[in-house]
Order: C-alpha cells, then sequence, then structure tokens
C-alpha cells in the first residue's frame, strides 16, 4: 500500500500535469486565427442577393448616358449620401443627381462604371451591399481605356413587392472627386 506522502506526490504532479494541459491549450487556442463568420447561404438568400446585383448592375449601365429615372431605386424616405452631400426623398435625391451631374466634367467617349468586390448581406426583407466602385473612359474604340474615377459604396436595402430599394446610401470617392465635394468631404 503506497504511503500518504507518495499519494500526495502524485496528485500534486496529476494536477500539475492537468494545469500545464490546461494552460497549453489555452495558449494554442488562442493563437488560432481568428476566423470570420459569413452569413449562412440559403437558396432564398442567393435569390435575393442575385436581385440585388441586378439592380445595381441596372442602376448603374446607363451612367452618364442617359437621363436613368434614379429617384425610382429609393424608397419614399430615402437617404442619399455622396461625399458628404446629404439628400431626403426623392426628390431631394433627384435633385441631388442632377447637381452631380452639373458638376460632374463632360468627359469624350464611352463611360463605364465597373461594380467589384461585392459583399451583400441578405436578412429576409433587408439587405446590405458594399462595393467597389470604378469608372473608365474609353475615348475612342482604338484609345487605351482610363481609369477616371473609384470609391467606395455602402448600402441598406429594403425588399417591397418583391422588389429591391435602397434605403441609405453612402458614397465615398477615392479617387477623381469632383470640386464640388472638397469642403463637404472628410477622410471617412
Amino acid at each position: 500500500m503506497p504511503s500518504q506522502e507518495s499519494m500526495r506526490s502524485r496528485r500534486s504532479r496529476t494536477f500539475r500535469l492537468a494545469a500545464l494541459a490546461c494552460a497549453a491549450l489555452a495558449l494554442a487556442v488562442s493563437a488560432a486565427p481568428a476566423f470570420a463568420e459569413y452569413p449562412v447561404t440559403t437558396l432564398a438568400t442567393l435569390i435575393d442577393r442575385v436581385q440585388i446585383e441586378d439592380m445595381l448592375i441596372a442602376y448603374y449601365d446607363n451612367f452618364g448616358v442617359t437621363d436613368e429615372n434614379f429617384k425610382a431605386y429609393y424608397v419614399d424616405d430615402g437617404v442619399l449620401d455622396v461625399n458628404g452631400l446629404v439628400a431626403r426623398g426623392r426628390e431631394q435625391i433627384e435633385g441631388l443627381y442632377k447637381k452631380v451631374a452639373e458638376g460632374t466634367p463632360k468627359r469624350a467617349g464611352r463611360f463605364h462604371m465597373l461594380l467589384t468586390n461585392p459583399r451583400i448581406v441578405v436578412n429576409g426583407d433587408s439587405a446590405t451591399a458594399d462595393v467597389v466602385w470604378t469608372g473608365v473612359i474609353s475615348e475612342t474604340p482604338e484609345s487605351t481605356p482610363r481609369f477616371v474615377e473609384q470609391g467606395r459604396e455602402h448600402d441598406d436595402l429594403v425588399k417591397r413587392n418583391g422588389r429591391w430599394y435602397f434605403a441609405h446610401r453612402t458614397i465615398i470617392s477615392d479617387g477623381g472627386r469632383q470640386e464640388m465635394f472638397e469642403k463637404l468631404s472628410s477622410q471617412r
């Protein structure tokens, strides 16, 4: 039969080994990389995401080419913030588009807006969309296209009667910003 001293020694050794194992496990877990949690994609959210992408593409497709009815993409009380210039409601939003068009230099050639890095998260009848936008001009079919502007956009969207609308848009120019925004824009 083991002595009390040898039993205490074994328990002490077992306790130290358990403490050391716990410390090693805690250190290993804390050293593991943190992974971002992505929303689960379902068939319904995938369809909504495609509808949102289609809406964004339709919105930008004729940018600078036709007199698009941009206010139709917004809910009645929607908000548009372009580099700190804010419009609330469809009528103000329409006025802001006209003001921006007047303050944008006229360029010869064909203008295209590229949307990249879309991050769209759907949550029922609301969603958020974050994209990087890049304006490209091709002055002639033979000329090399060139970048003329770039920025970021964050959209809060709502779905009404099966269609997606902007509830609140924030547009930030990171390059090629028009002069009209110089005093309004701060680093965002």
